[in-house]
């Protein structure tokens, strides 16, 4: 592929950039990227993922003496592991830390929630959280619409799969 800036040498320099989930490729030859201030982009950083990550979310603060800090059930890990090593350690560490994980993923994705494509092996529990999401969008339409018997079948349906989700 040749260089997008000059056209002549061969690209050995492509950036990905998603700016409000616009994304955008560019192909650079060696001098036109460093023309372009593209050459060594990393250098400085050590490229030490939990430094790059690490400033994307808040300070954390400290627990007052004596209290612990609040742990992923599951795994174990405190927000504090996560701004250290820039890893979730589980699945669960997204519900039990979202709201200090919000700001930060809507700064990074341009937003906090997922609209990407789902695994065809999804489980059960995903299905059901994903019907319980369509089925309160229904019932909030049924209600602004003042159709009460609708919007009755729809709570209870939505209690029933919730009360699936405890089982």
């Amino acid at each position: 592929m040749l260089c997008q800036n000059c056209g002549r040498n061969e690209a050995t320099t492509h950036i990905k950039r998603i700016v409000n989930g616009e994304a955008t490729e560019l192909h650079l030859c060696t001098g036109c990227a460093a023309h372009l201030g593209y050459a060594d982009m990393f250098s400085g950083f050590g490229f030490n993922i939990s430094s790059i990550l690490g400033s994307f979310f808040p300070e954390t603060s400290l627990p007052a003496a004596g209290e612990e800090p609040l742990r992923c059930s599951t795994c174990g890990f405190t927000f504090d592991d996560i701004v250290r090593t820039g890893m979730m350690g589980c699945a669960d560490c997204y519900d039990t830390f979202y709201d200090k994980l919000k700001p930060s993923l809507t700064r990074i994705h341009g937003r906090a929630s997922h609209i990407g494509k789902v695994s065809t092996s999804a489980d059960s529990l995903t299905e059901r959280r994903d019907r319980i999401r369509d089925l309160t969008a229904q019932l909030q339409e049924a209600v602004r619409t003042q159709d009460f018997e609708h919007a009755a079948e729809l709570r209870d349906e939505i209690n029933a799969l919730k009360g699936a989700d405890h089982q």
